[in-house]
């Protein structure tokens, strides 16, 4: 964990190891990538665990959100627009804390009428991502 006692929050969130979260977490995503190659759902399953617990992708996706993301003025649910970078810091234990629990939606599949008539036919059905089941 980052110490935050009398230190200035953007110096240490400048100062965090940015390269090394993304070498990390491609590292990460690389292994999963891999084993689902191979056909090992159980290991996949397992690192895909290891990649939410990991530290490096909590601060990547904090980083994302507040900082990198094109909606990062657009308030949210919560109706907060802008982080502070002190707001940065205690937003990763908290996600930390939830990581246990936390249960992805899976993705939909929503059919989108086309215009022309041969895209309706089973070729076109087999390209929409469906959620794979575990």
């Amino acid at each position: 964990m980052v110490s935050h006692i009398g230190k200035n929050y953007s110096e240490l969130w400048r100062l965090l190891p940015w390269k090394k979260f993304r070498r990390e977490l491609f590292r990460l995503q690389k292994r999963v990538y891999q084993a689902v190659c191979v056909g090992d759902m159980r290991k996949a399953r397992s690192l895909q665990k290891l990649i939410l617990k990991s530290r490096a992708a909590r601060y990547l996706a904090i980083r994302k959100i507040t900082q990198l993301n094109q909606g990062k003025k657009t308030a949210g649910v919560d109706g907060k627009a802008k982080f502070s970078f002190l707001e940065r810091f205690e937003v990763e234990p908290i996600l930390q804390k939830y990581v246990s629990n936390w249960k992805h939606n899976g993705l939909r599949e929503i059919p989108i009428p086309k215009k022309t008539a041969q895209l309706e036919n089973s070729a076109y059905r087999r390209c929409v991502h469906i959620a794979p089941r575990y």
